[in-house]
């Protein structure tokens, strides 16, 4: 394992592209992006919290911004640009995003204040939506206990979304219009089942796919990466010295795991930007990314 870079704060939304790892510093209000030999520059600045991002097809960065309540794009001189407005969805703003080979923006939302959580031992179900090439948001599932990182299968044809407190993966069917049906349980992870929003089973936060179809997950107080087959075998377990916030497959020369990793407080609630103390590790792997977050 290697430290690719360091010094962050609340790390998020790892992307591979255009042969470097993107990612964005939450509490430092960058996107920042580092390659293989751990050269970073900062691509854009903006306050928001959350502040996931992810590509459109024609190479733009789409951001969301809960300034703003909708997502925005880096132009090629620099500026932001409202993309479309995600204030119809939630109140609260939304959270992660994942753009397919359509150009379809799925974005998620666990619909209450961020910053407070939700009441002690109660689970307040989320919502995903998609917008449309043209810039129409609209949801089409719900019921998803904190949704946070979010994929598409290398077919265009599955949404895999990782269920925080539930301690599950969970599937949809995807529609020519982007609608989402046949939800099912992809994967009940460690935990699953146990009633109440910490009762202590994996917390799955950002996640990638890759080419043998199964799932990397990053546990942010497990402090860990573990690769999930379709229904729930445990192919593989990385251990971190910090919480893992997100992950991503990529890498130039061979397949790498990267992940996006900072000191969790807890019950503490969010800290000063330096106390995250936030990093990029880098695992060497055997199987490659596919599917979107596309490499």
């Amino acid at each position: 394992m290697d430290v690719l870079c360091s010094g962050y704060g609340l790390v998020e939304s790892p992307r591979w592209h255009d042969g470097r790892l993107w990612f964005s510093d939450w509490t430092g209000g960058q996107v920042v992006a580092v390659d293989d030999a751990g050269a970073t520059e900062v691509v854009l600045e903006h306050r928001s919290l959350p502040m996931c991002f992810d590509f459109l097809p024609d190479g733009r960065l789409v951001l969301v911004s809960n300034q703003e309540r909708g997502l925005l794009t880096l132009e090629a001189d620099g500026s932001l640009a409202t993309y479309a407005d995600l204030s119809s969805l939630s109140s609260y703003g939304c959270n992660d995003i994942v753009v397919d080979g359509q150009g379809r923006v799925f974005v998620n939302s666990p619909d209450f204040d961020f910053a407070s959580g939700p009441p002690p031992g109660e689970v307040q179900p989320g919502l995903i939506g998609v917008v449309s090439p043209d810039g129409e948001a609209r949801a089409v599932a719900g019921d998803i206990a904190f949704p946070n990182g979010m994929a598409v299968s290398a077919d265009g044809s599955t949404l895999v979304v990782a269920d925080s407190y539930r301690s599950q993966l969970v599937g949809f069917d995807i529609a020519a219009d982007g609608s989402l049906s046949g939800r099912r349980v992809w994967a009940d992870l460690p935990g699953a089942g146990l009633p109440g929003a910490n009762r202590g089973g994996d917390n799955p936060d950002g996640i990638c796919l890759d080419a043998d179809g199964a799932a990397w997950y990053a546990d942010v107080p497990h402090r860990r990466c573990v690769r999930v087959a379709e229904g729930g075998e445990v192919l593989a377990s990385v251990e971190l010295d910090r919480g893992g916030f997100a992950c991503m497959l990529g890498g130039t020369d061979r397949p790498y795991l990267y992940a996006v990793c900072a000191v969790w407080p807890g019950a503490a609630g969010l800290m000063t930007h330096t106390e995250w103390d936030g990093q990029v590790v880098r695992i060497p792997v055997d199987v490659a990314g596919a599917g979107w977050p596309a490499r």
